[in-house]
């Protein structure tokens, strides 16, 4: 049986730490960076104009320097920074999983490249939320003993 090296449980973890101490590498050295990312993954806040989004490809590249650099972060397992798009320059917070990242460059210069692919997004809906706490027959018992 043949198993994808690149989406193992141990192969994301050494990317996710490479990915993780290349950006603080970058971070402590003061150096403004770029990175190529899917875009199925990022999340804009507040969300972008559709004409905006539709302009993106699949992949994305970002360049981190002056202001968006300032507030670029590191949170666990995610990656943020703010930015402004189009013409108008529509600000948001862009937030993606560090797999998400595919590679970070300085210059002209690759330092990373990832194939692993983040776990893919999974929004509850408020039916699949009380589904969930419906499960639990703890819950069940509260919820029966509050009904007059």
């Amino acid at each position: 049986m043949t198993i994808n090296l690149f989406q193992t449980k141990e192969y994301k973890t050494l990317m996710q730490e490479h990915i993780t101490k290349t950006i603080s590498y970058l971070f402590e050295k003061d150096q403004e960076f770029a990175i190529a990312c899917e875009i199925r993954y990022i999340d804009f806040t507040p969300a972008l104009p559709d004409d905006i989004l539709e302009s993106f490809k699949e992949t994305v590249l970002f360049v981190l320097s002056g202001y968006t650099y300032e507030t670029a972060k590191l949170e666990g397992e995610n990656f943020s920074f703010e930015a402004g798009f189009g013409s108008e320059n529509f600000g948001s917070t862009v937030t993606m999983p560090l797999l998400a990242i595919k590679q970070i460059f300085v210059g002209e210069h690759p330092l990373v490249f990832n194939l692993a692919q983040p776990a893919p997004k999974v929004e509850l809906s408020k039916k699949s939320s009380m589904e969930a706490l419906m499960n639990n027959p703890e819950n069940k018992k509260l919820l029966k003993k509050k009904k007059p």
